[in-house]
């Protein structure tokens, strides 16, 4: 269910306990009501819980992924399943773009490319045949000795070649294993301006998220665009647009404002449960995952992410805005349905591994977590 957070005043006067616990008890009381006042009752007690300030709402996950997942047909080509661009990996982090890329293609994406440094194209290969890597990306310390002219001819070059690919991406991941090389961002941003002005999605994580903390600008008023801040990345977020810090007694109202000032942009706040907002609603995912907290899960949930976005613009389209969930938006399908099968996925594999669970081993359950929702036949 997705409830529009600020409903009109006249379910304001509802609001008091008293009201609350007389709905509840109508609702307890199957016998008497209908179904249709039964769920008429609920969407008021909803309604109530919101517009009075109360915690956001959780989304029905396993309905989401149901609707937007494609059946496996025979008739589809290649790379109608999505194709999924990560950009982002250099010679310190090779490990966050790989898992990004291999989760899409675990998941069900047909092609998933990588964009990197040459430092760490070969190392990134050497994970798996299945990437499409690219070494195009630069680096300060490789281009020391080039002055000023030289380095704008080689952002040109970088540039040019990532547009030879850019239309047949569904959805680009920025960020996994980006590093802070001054020159790198720069050209990172150039991409991402290109990618704005083709209206290719895309789903900012890591150290892209430092770089649209920095210049908020690059992403500012694209709905396209999802943010996917951990606690830390978060807080420093909220100190850049909003001017404070956190208030961890109006979360799910200090991220409806967060997303409105950045102009409708998609907010998924990973924690121990995932709040989403792209400034007109509020929904969580609190489905239990694990408590190993190995690092690179959130790079399976950006890449995750990103295939489930194009699969909900591809349901979307194909419906043409029949059902409520066809008039969801796209950017917050795909962070409910990355969000629960990542926790679906890392709850089976702690199950088998325990303490040892390592982020390959939630990988590998991605695809049997998907199937018990989605089965192929």
């Amino acid at each position: 269910m997705f409830v529009k957070h600020g409903l009109n005043s006249g379910y304001s006067s509802l609001a008091s306990s008293a009201v609350l616990r007389r709905q509840q008890f109508l609702i307890r009381s199957l016998g008497v009501y209908s179904v249709s006042d039964i769920t008429h009752l609920k969407k008021r007690m909803e309604a109530v819980k919101c517009s009075s300030g109360g915690a956001s709402f959780e989304a029905d996950a396993e309905c989401v992924l149901r609707a937007i997942t494609p059946s496996l047909d025979p008739k589809r080509h290649k790379g109608q399943a999505g194709k999924i661009a990560v950009i982002g990996g250099c010679r310190e982090y090779t490990g966050a773009p790989y898992f990004a890329a291999i989760s899409a293609l675990k998941i069900g994406a047909d092609l998933s490319h990588v964009f990197c440094t040459q430092g760490a194209a070969t190392v990134i290969k050497s994970y798996s045949p299945e990437l499409i890597v690219h070494p195009i990306l630069e680096e300060s310390y490789s281009i020391i000795d080039v002055d000023d002219e030289g380095r704008r001819q080689i952002s040109k070059k970088i540039l040019s070649e990532f547009d030879k690919w850019m239309e047949r991406f569904d959805c680009l991941v920025i960020g996994p294993g980006l590093g802070r090389d001054p020159f790198l961002l720069e050209c990172v941003s150039k991409i991402m301006t290109h990618a704005r002005e083709s209206n290719v999605p895309m789903v900012v994580d890591g150290d892209g998220l430092f770089l649209v903390t920095n210049s908020i600008e690059l992403v500012s008023g694209y709905r396209l665009a999802v943010l996917t801040p951990n606690v830390n990345e978060y807080k420093r977020l909220v100190q850049k647009v909003l001017g404070g810090d956190v208030d961890d007694q109006n979360t799910h109202g200090e991220l409806l404002s967060l997303s409105k000032q950045i102009g409708g942009v998609t907010i998924l706040r990973k924690g121990k449960s995932d709040l989403i907002s792209d400034g007109e609603i509020v929904q969580s995912v609190s489905i239990y995952g694990s408590p190993r907290r190995c690092g690179g899960q959130g790079d399976i949930l950006s890449g995750s992410v990103a295939v489930f976005l194009s699969w909900a613009r591809q349901h979307i389209s194909a419906t043409k805005r029949e059902s409520t969930i066809s008039q969801t938006n796209p950017t917050v399908l795909g962070c409910i349905a990355g969000s629960a099968l990542l926790r679906k996925a890392a709850a089976l594999a702690f199950k088998h591994k325990k303490r040892s669970t390592l982020t390959t081993d939630i990988i590998e359950h991605l695809g049997q977590s998907l199937e018990a929702i989605c089965p192929a036949s």
